[in-house]
Order: C-alpha cells, then sequence, then structure tokens
C-alpha cells in the first residue's frame, strides 16, 4: 500500500518532513531536527539557526567512578556498562506519520514523496541492540508537533543476569561551552543517597563548573529537576561574529528527571587521573537521566552503595521529556 502524507501547509501547527536516503528531516517551528538512520539517534538540533548537537544523541549507562566505587569494586562487577552506550546496534526503525506507522522512508521509498510534505505529528522509534552479557535493548523515541517542541521517551530493557547499572540515560554533546544553566529542581549537587542537603527552588549556574577533585570523578549531578534551561553564546561557525544568548529548554513530562551538564564526557573523567590530564574545556555534555546510581560514602574501603540507591540490570526503566 502507498505511504501517504498530509501535504496541506496552509495550518501553521503543520510540520514540515524531508525523507532523505538516510536520515528524516523535520521541521517545526523555527526548529530543525535531522535523525540519522545509520547512527540511530538525532544528529542535527538547529534552533533559529543555531546548532545544538555537536554528535549524534546515545544512551548512556555510565557515570564516572568515584574513590567510594573503587573501594567496594563497583567498577569490576559493572564494568561492561562503560562501552555499552558507544557502539549501540541498530536493531529497528519506526516511523509514524500522523500516528500511522510508514514503510522506512528509505532510498527508494523515499522518492515517492515530495518536497512538500506535511503532517500534524512525527514520531521516530529507535531500537537499540546493547552489546552486553547477556544483550539486552534500548527503545528511544522522538516525536515532533507544533510550536518546535519534541517529546522524547526512553525505555531500557531488564535482563535477567545483567550487573547493576551505574546510571541510565540520553546524552546530548554540545559543539561548544554553555554560558549558563538555569533550572528548578534542588540546590547544588545532589545524588539519590545526598538529597537531603538540597533545598528546592530555581538556580542559575554559571559556566560548567568542575569540582577541584584531585582525581577527577563523578560530579554535577541535580537530582528531581522539574526543567532545565541551557544557555550559550558561540557556535561552531566562524562567520558568525553573534554573541548574543540562545537557550534549549528541557522539561519533565510525567516526573522529574536528574541531570549533568559538565565539560567532559564520563568516559573523560574515568581516564583522567589527576585534574590537569582532563583535555580543554571546548564542548557542553548534557545528559538527562532517568536513574542514578548513588555515591556512597560509608567508608571507602569495601562497603558498597546501600540497596534503595541502586539500580538493577535486571529491571525496566524508563524516562520521558520535553525538548524546547
Amino acid at each position: 500500500m502507498k505511504n501517504t502524507v498530509n501535504k496541506s501547509h496552509m495550518e501553521t501547527e503543520k510540520v514540515a518532513i524531508v525523507f532523505g536516503d538516510c536520515t528524516l528531516g523535520v521541521k517545526s517551528g523555527n526548529t530543525h531536527y535531522i535523525f540519522s538512520y545509520t547512527r540511530g539517534g538525532l544528529e542535527s538540533l538547529n534552533k533559529n539557526g543555531k546548532e545544538w548537537l555537536y554528535r549524534e544523541t546515545l544512551p548512556v549507562f555510565w557515570r564516572a567512578t568515584t574513590d567510594n566505587d573503587s573501594g567496594s569494586g563497583f567498577g569490576f562487577k559493572s564494568g561492561m556498562w562503560l562501552g555499552a552506550g558507544l557502539y549501540p546496534k541498530v536493531k529497528e526503525i519506526e516511523v509514524l506519520v500522523d500516528n500511522k506507522k510508514i514503510d522506512l522512508p528509505i532510498a527508494p521509498v523515499n522518492n515517492q514523496y515530495s518536497s512538500n510534505e506535511y503532517a500534524g505529528t512525527v514520531e521516530i522509534i529507535f531500537t537499540l541492540e546493547i552489546n552486553t552479557v547477556p544483550k539486552t535493548q534500548v527503545t528511544i523515541s522522538y516525536q515532533i508537533a507544533g510550536e518546535g517542541k519534541m517529546l522524547v521517551k526512553m525505555h531500557y530493557v531488564g535482563q535477567k543476569g545483567l550487573p547493576e547499572l551505574p546510571a541510565l540515560g540520553i546524552r546530548f554533546i554540545m559543539p561548544t561551552k554553555a554560558k549558563f544553566f538555569e533550572y528548578e529542581g534542588l540546590s547544588g549537587e545532589t545524588y539519590p543517597d545526598r538529597l537531603a542537603g538540597g533545598i528546592e527552588g530555581i538556580y542559575k549556574v554559571e559556566g560548567l563548573p568542575i569540582p577541584p577533585y584531585l582525581v577527577p570523578q563523578e560530579c554535577g549531578m541535580h537530582m528531581e529537576t522539574k526543567w532545565l534551561e541551557l544557555t550559550r553564546n558561540q557556535t561552531l561557525d566562524n562567520t558568525d561574529k553573534d554573541r548574543e544568548d540562545f537557550s534549549l529548554r528541557f522539561e519533565q513530562q510525567d516526573t522529574p528527571f536528574a541531570f549533568s551538564a559538565l565539560p567532559f564526557k564520563a568516559e573523560e573523567l574515568e581516564q583522567a587521573t589527576h585534574i590537569e590530564e582532563l583535555p580543554p574545556e571546548r564542548r557542553t555534555v548534557l545528559t538527562i537521566f532517568a536513574k542514578v546510581r548513588g555515591v556512597g560514602g560509608i567508608n571507602s574501603w569495601g562497603a558498597d552503595v546501600e540497596s534503595p540507591y541502586r539500580i538493577s540490570g535486571e529491571e525496566d526503566h524508563e524516562i520521558s521529556f520535553i525538548i524546547q
């Protein structure tokens, strides 16, 4: 059966669709999205002419280990999660237009579409196979409607025999450093077992601060967040001399989320044994978390994180949030 897409573009709430050979392009309001079929994620988010992605979005299963983790041997027990999110395999892709599934519009199927395709909603769902032992999978869906809003949903499928997770989330690597970020949630750094000192409110954090630990390790987590707005004022375009602030906002859908906004990936923190070994601060690494393991602290000589603050690899987990 031939795929059909609503071509009526007189209604302003419609989103425009571009069916590329290897990508799906969507325009909603002043925001353009490009999804890669081969890479299995969102590879471009351009809002008001400003690019927000340096790399495609990928699931994250790791947070940098702490001294407490090292003492309890957590890295040894759960080390397979370190590389699990780096090399996912695209197992299945579904595209829904106005809530109706269409044939995957790769070449030559995409040739049946014109350059003027419009719809009320577009959703692309990636099922990613994760090469753990045993294997598992993660499903990430991106649903775009009018007004430049995108709903992101992630579902992790638990498998019996998998070790505990350090974390679970989606990572957004941005081209340049953030000037500041604002959020509504708990004050300061917080973790599942470090919530008591956090005070609910709206906070602004200048730059992307890193604590001067002697040995770089996990840091910068913010729990129970209702919304986050991250602001930059530079792009990678050398011809772009504009230094006006521009922002991207993340909002909870059903429940609050956790996040970290740092100039380094968890893998970079993991590899550095001294702070001077960290690379130059050039990017923003924003991770929206569904789950985060606690940091422990009973002692650093073998005590594990207490049971309520661990993440089972054998259970399903999910998160949903809005980007606009």
